[in-house]
């Protein structure tokens, strides 16, 4: 049997620990993405007899991706900042 332990802190008001035995590895991911699951103190893998810190792991899978910069925003912002240096010039 494998589950997940997600300890969650609530500051002066205390920490739940949210286990529950159907909850897969996808849906804790899933659920700290959507902000569900906030201010986490650690997540624990249980599986067989053993029991696992993987809360880097989740927490990086559950992280937005870095979209980058295309190059159609960056010749925006150049056009934008020309533009700007232009207003204090007429003025």
């Amino acid at each position: 049997m494998q589950y997940f332990v997600v300890m969650i802190d609530y500051g002066r008001r205390g920490r739940e620990a949210i286990v529950d035995p159907e909850v897969t590895r996808r849906e804790v991911v899933s659920r700290i993405a959507s902000g569900e699951y906030r201010n986490i103190s650690f997540i624990h893998e249980i599986a067989d007899n053993s029991v696992g810190d993987i809360t880097a792991e989740i927490l990086a899978e559950a992280a937005l991706p870095e979209i980058p910069v295309s190059g159609a925003d960056l010749q925006a912002g150049r056009f934008d900042h020309a533009r700007d240096l232009r207003k204090h010039e007429e003025v």
